[in-house]
């Protein structure tokens, strides 16, 4: 073998076994750019759209989904730093400093809203106010309409705890609404008659309500739609004084202002996965949608990747506008 030959064999090698030794990184690199990481919030309706976008993301586009636990605060600063790739159902003007921070930094896009027609704030069961003739129940606080009523109400909704006060069921810890509820209770002068107490999950906040309502019994506290309990249970809202920007800014003594519920995405994604931001743009649901698909959830005792199947299941003509054919045609096909 001449020198000029055995040369040009050794660079073939050379390039060959360099080519081995990449190859896997690059296999490794290729995964991990398909792999998306989603805010698992923690209450059922972000995580049944988390999954219906997890199953359309990864079945119709190829993407490996990976759900986050934790709570809002956490999450969406997570968000910010580009830890997650997405929020689902980012309740905006709960947040509305930190988001505002992220949009103007560049660091987060707000794709629009999931739903439309949220709700959040205090209630009872109308039985309270109305009684339930069906039931054997009588009005128990004929004239409970608004907040300046509660005062005298306390020992109606009495805190087992401390008898001295009622008992206010308020907001999960970690959420935002917790910080926000206890500003208003203090800006309402609230503190003095009644305890706020703090369920550890959503499952003990709505299991309250639902046991109280099953028994007949009085009940105070927070609480948000779409939500399966609010779609089976017949609530009334206290009335607060309207929504004034300024009031909120100052005191939060006022009623919750019409929130945004949007979807969020880290700035970097449009450039990693065109493809989803497009997909997520169009995706839009209903408060109604959400009702019955937790409501779903109860009566099927199903978990929230059920739900999300039976979504897709049901909504077919819906979904299938936020994708091109070909993918909806993979999502279908994956549907058990």
């Amino acid at each position: 073998m001449t020198k000029k030959k055995n040369y040009v064999f050794k660079v073939v090698v050379l390039v060959f076994g360099i080519s081995l030794f990449l190859l896997p990184f690059s296999s490794y690199a290729t995964a991990a750019s398909k792999k998306l990481v989603v805010a698992d919030l923690n209450w059922d309706s972000a995580q049944v759209h988390n999954r219906i976008a997890g199953f359309i993301m990864e079945k119709g586009y190829g993407y490996e989904i990976e759900y986050t636990p934790g709570a809002t605060i956490t999450l969406f600063a997570g968000l910010v730093r580009g830890d997650v790739d997405m929020e689902m159902e980012c309740w905006v003007e709960n947040q509305q400093e930190a988001y505002d921070k992220g949009i103007a930094a560049g660091k987060i896009i707000d794709l629009g809203g999931n739903f439309p027609d949220s709700w959040q704030g205090w209630l009872v069961p109308t039985y309270v106010i109305k009684g339930d003739a069906k039931r054997g129940i009588k009005p128990m606080a004929p004239d409970l309409r608004s907040i300046s009523d509660l005062p005298k109400y306390w020992k109606l909704f009495k805190d087992q705890e401390d008898p001295s006060k009622g008992r206010f069921y308020s907001c999960i810890p970690g959420w935002e609404c917790e910080k926000i509820n206890e500003k208003k209770f203090k800006a309402y002068g609230l503190d003095k008659s009644y305890n706020i107490f703090l369920p550890g999950s959503d499952a003990a906040l709505n299991g309250s309500m639902a046991a109280a309502y099953k028994k007949g019994k009085p009940w105070f506290g927070y609480y948000w739609a779409p939500t399966w309990v609010l779609g089976k249970l017949d609530m009334t809202p206290i009335e607060e004084p309207a929504y004034d920007k300024k009031v909120w800014d100052a005191s939060y003594a006022c009623a919750y202002p019409a929130v945004r519920v949007n979807i969020i995405v880290n700035a970097s994604l449009e450039k990693r996965a065109p493809e989803i931001v497009e997909f997520l743009k169009k995706y839009e649901t209903t408060q109604a949608m959400a009702n019955k698909f937790l409501a779903y959830m109860r009566d099927e005792k199903a978990n929230t990747q059920a739900a999300a199947v039976w979504f897709l299941k049901n909504y077919q003509d819906l979904w299938s506008g936020w994708v091109p054919e070909n993918v909806a045609k993979k999502v279908k096909a994956a549907l058990p």
